[in-house]
């Protein structure tokens, strides 16, 4: 694949039309954090139906699980990953916040409860977070063991008869402050003695308003306003087995482990997307303001060193792209990413997104300083795709490891 289907393009055109009405007008109430983006979300979801066709695709998925099947393999010719990844490139160009709220609750949370709950578990909490109807969390991170998500976790879970007893905090949690549902993991404590870094983990789903959850106010950051951020901190929270994704602490599959470590390729190659986003606005800001802006009597765009910053913009949008192009053949021959190879993508494409935005910056020069020309926003957005998801460093040792293991 080296470009857009007829098809691909007119569900981006369809797309960037409504961007345009219902999300860029609204940007800076986004961006300062008065409006927390779910009503901008949900909007999306109803008008190309993205609801509907979750719910459709929820009931396969739940007949599929209650007669034993194994989940559906993908198919060739599937063209599911070009329809995921064309309106997060397109959010992207204004709100890319938007795309994280949207994707922890519909990728990450309400997916994990599809690929490790029971049935029971699909219909009670699923089905809400796939349509919208309930926004969800993944709360994994912990404030000592960012990078050392799974060794380092420290929140427990106790068995206490028919119940489990759960303790700890969790940091960074996108959605955390207004999540109706989330998905939790701990450590089980079954008073064994084991190291805590091999103990077994286990993952919960917990529900908003429940004794001895508390759901911190949204923090402050350097950019991502448009995405809540915030910790979660549980204090002797009783859980029933029914809330044990599974309903079981027997690791199938591998586990809590196993569907963390899943979860982190669908959110690396997501990453990727939200870095071409990025990086196509600030080129085309940074070429309308080339080609406007004078100096010394003529536009910018006529000085070598001007189109050298474009020329590197440019380069960097297609590999991002080929990247994200390759990602999409893949799926429709129906395989899948390794860790290494989303991790690969991710960290060139999040290094390329970070390092275009300040370039934007530098082009625009005190108009790139100021909020109206929005690339500065953009240069803050992107550079959390070097932190979240794992950071730059962690990528390289998952690349490493793969490389060396062969």
């Amino acid at each position: 694949m080296y470009e857009w289907t007829d098809d691909q393009l007119a569900i981006r055109d369809a797309v960037r039309r409504f961007v345009d009405e219902e999300v860029r007008p609204h940007v800076d109430e986004l961006e300062h954090g008065d409006t927390p983006p779910y009503d901008v979300i949900r909007k999306l979801y109803r008008t190309f139906g993205l609801d509907q066709l979750a719910r459709e695709s929820f009931k396969r998925a739940l007949e599929r699980k209650a007669s034993g099947e194994a989940p559906a393999p993908r198919q060739p010719g599937d063209s599911q990953a070009a329809m995921t990844l064309i309106p997060i490139i397109e959010l992207c160009h204004h709100c890319p916040g938007i795309v994280t709220a949207l994707g922890v609750s519909t990728g990450l949370a309400a997916g994990t409860i599809m690929k490790r709950g029971t049935p029971a578990q699909m219909e009670r909490w699923a089905l809400d977070l796939l349509t919208l109807d309930s926004i969800g969390a993944w709360a994994i991170t912990e404030p000592n063991s960012g990078s050392d998500a799974l060794g380092g976790m420290r929140a427990t879970a106790r068995r206490d008869g028919d119940e489990y007893v759960i303790n700890g905090s969790k940091t960074f949690i996108t959605n955390g402050p207004y999540a109706d549902t989330i998905v939790f993991y701990a450590k089980l404590d079954d008073g064994s003695g084991t190291d805590l870094r091999s103990r077994k983990v286990l993952t919960f789903v917990l529900d908003k308003g429940m004794e001895g959850l508390e759901q911190s106010r949204p923090f402050r950051k350097m950019g991502l306003h448009s995405s809540p951020t915030g910790e979660l901190f549980l204090t002797d929270v009783r859980l029933g087995r029914d809330r044990l994704l599974g309903e079981t602490e027997e690791e199938t599959g591998g586990g809590g482990r196993e569907s963390a470590k899943d979860n982190f390729v669908t959110e690396r190659a997501g990453v990727a997307a939200m870095s071409l986003g990025v990086i196509e606005e600030c080129l085309a800001v940074s070429v309308a303001y080339a080609k406007e802006r004078l100096l010394w009597g003529k536009p910018i765009a006529d000085f070598q060193l001007i189109q050298l910053k474009l020329a590197r913009m440019e380069v960097a949008r297609l590999n991002v792209e080929n990247l994200v192009f390759r990602h999409i053949e893949m799926a429709s021959a129906g395989k899948s990413l390794t860790l290494a190879e989303a991790s690969a993508m991710k960290l060139y494409a999040a290094q390329a997104a970070t390092e275009v935005a300040m370039e934007a910056v530098q082009l625009l020069g005190g108009n790139g300083y100021m909020a109206e020309f929005r690339v500065e926003q953009l240069a803050r957005d992107a550079k959390v795709f070097q932190i979240y998801a794992g950071t730059d460093e962690i990528q390289v040792t998952h690349i490493a490891r793969d490389l060396l293991s062969r």
